[in-house]
């Protein structure tokens, strides 16, 4: 049973278009993070309000930190939020909150690293580019995509039983029911192998690229741009706003600067193991 979450008054219509050629009225951070709301409340089981905005649980995934967090958007006392994430995520063994106000996660960064929280940025990314003309990427389902995701999982986290990294890759099946449209896309390498695959969700005329993986062993050959711009002839077919949310300390921004995204804001996630 899914609870009625705390609205955001300012979020502005999803589905009105974007205007070609940037985004003169500054709408488009609030388009994109009400896109990130809507669809972790979609795809929860349970979401619990909590002040400055609410939780999402699901306790198939209760490894999984993305599925089972805190999102907060407003608020001024970080004590408060670091509160609740005691009272609701206090049967999972981690802590993730999630700050979606750029101003807000830099305020409450000394606090919850007080509390012994990890502070990680991220930075939003709308894509600005021509629309590439190439043929769409191989579909797949989410049976044949387990080895590549449990391999995935296995090699990033090579302490972690062997429960936990199947809910870590069996969570995609949540991912169906966060947009009216789903898809986990890959491309092949020459032998046959799948060499690199990310997922695409569409809800409401806006699109998000997100979980670009390119297997260890096909690195460096050009797979994972040859998927990107399959995904974004497709994206900017299907929708008026295509983005996604890079590590603003890793190297894959600069990766997706040069296929056209740009910049539009930041959000920050504070977690604890």
């Amino acid at each position: 049973m899914t609870t009625p979450a705390a609205p955001d008054p300012a979020a502005p219509d999803p589905a009105a278009p974007v205007p070609e050629g940037g985004d003169p009225d500054g709408r488009e951070p609030a388009v994109v993070l009400e896109f990130l709301r809507g669809f972790a409340r979609r795809r929860a089981p349970r979401v619990v309000p909590v002040p400055g905005g609410f939780a999402v649980l699901d306790d198939r995934y209760a490894a999984s930190y993305d599925d089972n967090k805190l999102l907060v958007w407003s608020g001024e006392d970080p004590g408060v939020v670091l509160t609740a994430a005691e009272e609701v995520l206090g049967e999972r063994g981690h802590r993730m909150v999630c700050v979606d106000d750029d101003r807000l996660g830099r305020a409450f960064a000394p606090a919850f690293a007080a509390a012994g929280y990890q502070h990680e940025e991220n930075v939003l990314m709308v894509f600005r580019g021509d629309p590439p003309r190439v043929p769409y990427a191989e579909e797949f389902s989410l049976e044949t995509l387990l080895p590549e995701l449990r391999a995935a999982w296995r090699e990033t986290l090579p302490d972690v039983g062997d429960e936990a990294i199947e809910q870590l890759a069996r969570r995609s099946e949540a991912r169906l029911d966060g947009a009216r449209r789903v898809g986990f896309r890959g491309v092949r390498a020459a032998g046959g192998d799948l060499a690199a695959h990310a997922d695409l969700y569409v809800h409401d005329g806006v699109a998000q690229i997100e979980e670009l993986v390119t297997a260890v062993r096909h690195r460096g050959r050009g797979h994972a741009r040859a998927l990107m711009l399959s995904l974004l002839a497709e994206a900017t077919s299907a929708a008026g706003l295509v983005f996604l949310v890079a590590d603003a300390a890793d190297w894959p921004r600069e990766f997706y600067a040069r296929l056209g995204f740009a910049e539009i804001g930041r959000t920050h996630a504070f977690v604890r193991a």
